[in-house]
């Protein structure tokens, strides 16, 4: 799918209310990993609802993931014995979102109360969320009790295994979650009445004085649908990461599109502007490592996982700069870091280099991985018999590159410094430590090696020595956007916040601000903000103010405390 299959963006302003093409009681924007639960859980709560994708297909970005979701708490813990406290869970999540202002004597632990109340949302809902779609059918899942947290070293992560959920017909690589995910999720939808309408971009949104009453959307055809909406209007329409304006004012990096799906142009950010919302957290997204010759392709997947052991990333003089190893949020930050000194981005393409034995028993084509076998798709890869030989295609390959990186090239000392930086390497890998980077030390690090030749005795199987003789490989590497964190801010039940209209639209998943910041907590999907999905639109709960909720019914507008889920 491309961008030239859907409807072509217009003018955002809103429209007045007249009359209706379409009415339910919940509109749902965005047939993703959020908006598909959000439909879901709405319609059960006995709601009409009808979902607008604007892609020909449902899935977005996730359908490319994993989809592995990381859910605090969960059911299969707490059956194994396993505690999850959310005073434990705060301080951890506090501690990699705010690390600043972390105060772990503190009731919020240096958060703010509104970043508090939103972890409080997530960790209240999150586990009853899962178990609703299990047992509705709509995602069943298995359980990874021994897949470490990203961060699980921390010693304010209290539960370091357990957490991650994933799709029960997954592979057992866990690499096709995403679509298992979305075929489940979809199938439910149709069985259960949920009215999905694919190729629908949605414009505008429609206004009834301050109340948000609907929006209207456009067919690829070019016919206009106004849908009306009696309860609420939820938007799941993910980020910016494919709209090169957003990105370059926003991000404040020179973060290539990345993995996100096409259609993810930042489309909620223009359409609520003119309501007088409140942004948040802009400036952020997580990031994945991505192959430079592949940056804005749709069936583009991130570098989830790095492959090879005789395997290594050089920077523009050959040498090593980070640990190859690393999750990808954490890896992709390499390619950003500015020389005040000599004014540019050093790292802005990073160099990976293998050799015969990585080729052989290492190549896959799950995770983005780079190394892949006979018959995958190669164009990216660079192909020599001596280092010498392979220096010389990989100039050839970023002079073909040149007006995407500002000239970016190798030094002329490239060719001298990385027989010298694989030499040191292959120390490091027959001693089975990583003397500069740390690679291969800590639990996740081991999750993400992917398939390497088993060697009897190695202490280390993220590391082998790389050949002394060619053939070698290569493929150029850069920062993309997995997807941007930024958007209007809710408060925990999903609501946006504005100044100029009354809250009668919510929305989720990557469409909105999340205080994540810079560090990723799991896995390349997550069950995101399962309680804002359902908020208020549970039978005759009405759209008000933040406050306390009607008599008799709990914030999520069900009846019963006991399926409060």
């Amino acid at each position: 799918m491309t961008k030239d299959s859907v409807a072509p963006r217009e003018s955002a302003r809103p429209a007045t209310l007249t009359s209706a093409d379409v009415e339910a009681d919940v509109v749902v924007v965005g047939g993703g990993g959020a908006g598909l639960p959000t439909a879901l859980f709405s319609r059960w709560l006995g709601n009409e609802v009808v979902l607008l994708e604007k892609a020909p297909e449902l899935g977005g970005t996730v359908k490319k993931a994993a989809f592995w979701y990381w859910v605090p708490n969960n059911e299969p813990m707490r059956a194994l014995g396993v505690e999850d406290r959310f005073e434990d869970f705060l301080r951890y999540v506090a501690r990699l979102s705010q690390p600043t202002r972390f105060d772990p004597a503190s009731p919020t632990a240096g958060l703010t109360d509104w970043e508090a109340s939103m972890a409080r949302a997530f960790y209240d809902s999150a586990g009853p969320a899962a178990e609703l779609l299990a047992e509705r059918g709509a995602l069943t899942y298995r359980h990874c009790p021994d897949v470490p947290d990203y961060w699980s070293e921390l010693p304010e992560d209290k539960a370091p295994k357990g957490r991650v959920l994933v799709p029960e017909g997954a592979r057992e690589s866990m690499s096709d979650g995403g679509e298992v995910a979305v075929g489940q999720m979809s199938a439910a939808a149709e069985r259960d009445g949920v009215d999905v309408r694919t190729g629908h971009r949605v414009q505008r949104l429609v206004v009834d004085g301050v109340r948000v009453a609907g929006v209207e959307a456009t067919t690829a055809a070019g016919q206009t649908v106004r849908v009306l909406a009696r309860k609420g209007v939820v938007f799941a329409t993910g980020g910016f990461s494919h709209d090169d304006e957003l990105r370059r004012d926003y991000l404040g990096v020179p973060a290539y599109p990345g993995c996100a799906a096409v259609t993810n142009e930042g489309d909620f950010v223009r359409i609520s502007s003119a309501m007088g919302p409140q942004f948040a957290t802009m400036n952020h997204a997580w990031m994945c490592p991505v192959p430079l010759e592949k940056t804005g392709r749709p069936d583009l997947v991130g570098m989830f996982s790095v492959a090879g052991d005789s395997m290594i990333l050089v920077n523009r003089r050959g040498e090593r700069v980070a640990n190859e190893k690393l999750p990808y949020n954490e890896s992709a930050r390499t390619f950003f870091r500015w020389d005040p000194a000599t004014g540019e981005y050093p790292n802005l393409v990073l160099v990976q280099v293998w050799d015969q034995r990585s080729q052989d028993h290492s190549a896959s084509e799950e995770y983005g991985r780079l190394i892949v076998p006979p018959g995958s798709d190669d164009s990216h890869v660079v192909k020599a018999r001596t280092l010498d030989e392979l220096t010389v295609k990989i100039r050839e390959r970023l002079a073909a590159h040149a007006t995407e990186t500002g000239g970016f090239t190798l030094a002329d000392d490239f060719a001298e410094n990385l027989p010298r930086t694989i030499d040191r390497f292959n120390h490091f890998a027959a001693n089975g430590k990583d003397e500069d980077f740390a690679r291969g030390e800590t639990a996740i690090q081991l999750v993400f090696n992917g398939p390497v030749k088993e060697e009897p005795d190695r202490e280390n199987p993220t590391m082998w020595p790389i050949s002394d003789t060619g053939p070698y490989y290569a493929a150029l590497v850069t920062g993309g956007v997995l997807d941007t964190k930024g958007g209007p801010r809710t408060d925990p039940d999903g609501r946006v916040q504005t100044t100029s209209v009354r809250p009668s639209r919510a929305c989720s998943g990557s469409a909105i601000a999340w205080r994540r910041l810079r560090a990723a907590l799991t896995g390349p999907a997550a069950l995101r903000s399962a309680r804002s999905s359902r908020s208020r639109t549970g039978p005759q709960a009405p759209w008000t103010a933040p406050g306390d909720p009607p008599e008799g019914r709990s914030r999520n507008g069900v009846e019963h405390p006991d399926h409060d889920r």
